[in-house]
């Protein structure tokens, strides 16, 4: 069976701020902005290419708002990302490497494919991370399937 991820909901005290933070200083884009009652709104916003949205919700959430840790954003180039986000005024990370170890402050020599990460919370504490990888996962899924044997299996000596 066939499944797709479509939307995460994002528990927010304040609708409006999180919309601004969301749209504002991610760049997030605005599908739906809807009113449903005098004290229910729903706002559904999609990072820009990807094709899973987040609902900011206040009523209905099962979450309270700064419970959400560990959604993770992926771009092609994480220094040009963590600078246009901290020129937006987002409080976020230096980047970080996490590759078998304790994470470390990344050097410019660093390659940062699936190593570098970015984090960041919106204004209720919500905690997101971007990690970069410069192949879409169309091209990284055709890659593991053209490679011989099973994936993660040493190399033949």
């Amino acid at each position: 069976m066939e499944m797709t991820l479509e939307v995460i909901v994002v528990p927010v005290a304040d609708v409006e701020r999180a919309k601004d933070f969301y749209a504002g200083k991610l760049g997030f884009n605005v599908d739906t902005d809807a009113q449903i009652t005098d004290d229910f709104r729903v706002v559904q916003l999609t990072p820009p290419g990807s094709g899973c949205s987040i609902v900011l919700m206040t009523r209905g959430a099962q979450m309270q708002p700064g419970t959400l840790k560990g959604p993770q954003l992926v771009v092609a180039d994480l220094r040009a990302a963590r600078e246009g986000l901290a020129q937006r005024g987002v409080a976020v990370s230096e980047v970080q490497v996490i590759a078998g170890g304790p994470p470390r402050p990344a050097t410019p020599d660093d390659q940062l494919d699936y190593q570098g990460f970015v984090f960041f919370e919106d204004p209720d504490g919500n905690g997101w991370a971007i990690q970069q990888l410069s192949r879409s996962l169309g091209e990284r899924s055709a890659a593991i399937s053209a490679a011989e044997g099973p994936r993660g299996a040493p190399d033949a000596a």
